[in-house]
């Protein structure tokens, strides 16, 4: 159930309760009124009957209906009349009337009883039950309709504030919830805390990419120059040593500064028409088996397509075991290895650079996939990583 509901829910049930409550103590008060001052008249008039007797030893039968040893009577009454109480009770008459009795004892062990017509009161009291209830149903329906309004508000707000936040850890850093044109409350409050979270989180990551951009780019020169010198060592393997790991001190500067542009969002793609299945076969090494199921022309970079399918057969040649595999089947290109497949944690939490995942897929700095799933969102293309159901793994790019 959703907060829209629960509100509305409670807020019904509350509702009913206090409308409940309310029309009952009412109706106990209508119906302590009536009866009290029906038993006042009832024992009121019979006094003056028992008056009458103690002055006439007669009982007048046309005064209030009083008779001695009435056989209409309660059996209640006459049995608290019998122990010398004068006593009155509201009882059913005939036809569906109602009747206040009152009785007391008399000489002789006879009871002296008077009744006085109630129904008059018990048609008083059914109307004011029925006002009652319909006053509380209306009561009941306009607080729901109103607890359903303030919620539907609050809930919009919080799913604004939600959808917002979606789009945040998504990686745009730039989105914000905004006052959502409301006063300073709880929701605004979180709103202003998800803006506030939002904002340093995008200068930390600014600075981070500040910071990754001027160490490659300042390394570039000194490492040009290293490698340079590293060229006019003289033969041996201590210098192909040397040479290597400059090599890929340099590629690595080279892949930070690709990292950071992608990061910054500066890229921009340089779209064509081009046929998928030839060009793949331009660009993947012999080592790497194409099938081509269904060819198909797309829209895309054919440069930054050439940098993600690469790098993705890197990953595979480098942390996989042969044969790998590439496959185009319409828009659709997987590649796969026969490896010991993707971690799971980068299943889970997608690529990470400068982490290779577990220690069987082999060494590096863990930028190719990030590079690759850079580069593939530049392009608008989904990329998805998965392990084979017969081991290995494989990634797909759907391009269409």
């Amino acid at each position: 159930m959703n907060l829209r509901r629960q509100i509305a829910v409670t807020v019904a049930a509350v509702s009913i309760l206090v409308a409940l409550s309310v029309g009952l103590l009412v109706h106990q008060a209508s119906v302590n009124q009536h009866v009290g001052q029906a038993r006042t008249a009832a024992e009121n008039a019979l006094r003056t009957v028992l008056d009458y007797d103690d002055r006439t030893g007669d009982v007048p039968k046309n005064w209030w209906n009083a008779a001695v040893d009435d056989p209409a009577l309660p059996q209640a009454l006459r049995g608290l009349a019998q122990q010398k109480h004068l006593a009155s009770l509201p009882a059913a008459g005939p036809g569906g009337t109602s009747r206040m009795w009152a009785a007391a004892p008399g000489p002789n062990d006879q009871v002296i009883s008077i009744w006085i017509d109630y129904t008059q009161d018990q048609r008083a009291i059914a109307d004011l039950d029925r006002s009652i209830a319909l006053s509380a149903a209306l009561s009941v329906l306009v607080t729901v309709l109103a607890g359903v309004l303030v919620a539907h508000r609050i809930s919009r707000r919080l799913r604004t504030a939600a959808r917002t936040a979606r789009t945040i850890a998504q990686g745009d850093l730039g989105a914000r919830i905004g006052s959502l044109g409301r006063a300073r409350d709880e929701v605004a409050e979180l709103a202003a805390a998800v803006d506030s979270m939002s904002a340093v989180l995008s200068s930390k990551l600014a600075n981070e990419q500040r910071f990754t951009a001027d160490v490659a780019h300042e390394l570039r020169t000194p490492l040009t120059g290293l490698l340079t010198a590293a060229e006019l060592l003289p033969p041996g393997r201590p210098t192909e040593l040397v040479q290597d790991r400059v090599r890929v001190l340099c590629r690595l500067t080279e892949e930070l500064l690709e990292v950071s542009r992608l990061d910054a969002g500066a890229e921009r793609p340089e779209l064509s028409r081009v046929p998928l299945g030839p060009m793949l076969r331009r660009i993947l090494p012999e080592s790497v088996r194409l099938e081509v199921r269904a060819d198909a022309e797309v829209t895309t970079d054919p440069r930054r397509l050439d940098r993600v399918v690469g790098n993705l057969v890197a990953n595979a040649e480098r942390h996989g075991a042969p044969p790998v595999l590439v496959t185009v089947d319409g828009t659709v290109v997987t590649v796969r290895d026969h490896g010991p497949g993707f971690p799971d944690e980068v299943l889970t939490d997608g690529p990470q650079r400068f982490r290779t995942g577990a220690r069987e897929r082999g060494h590096g700095h863990g930028l190719g996939l990030t590079i690759a799933q850079g580069h593939a969102a530049v392009l608008g293309v989904r990329l998805t990583l998965a392990n084979h159901p017969d081991g290995g793994a494989q990634a797909q790019l759907v391009l269409g």
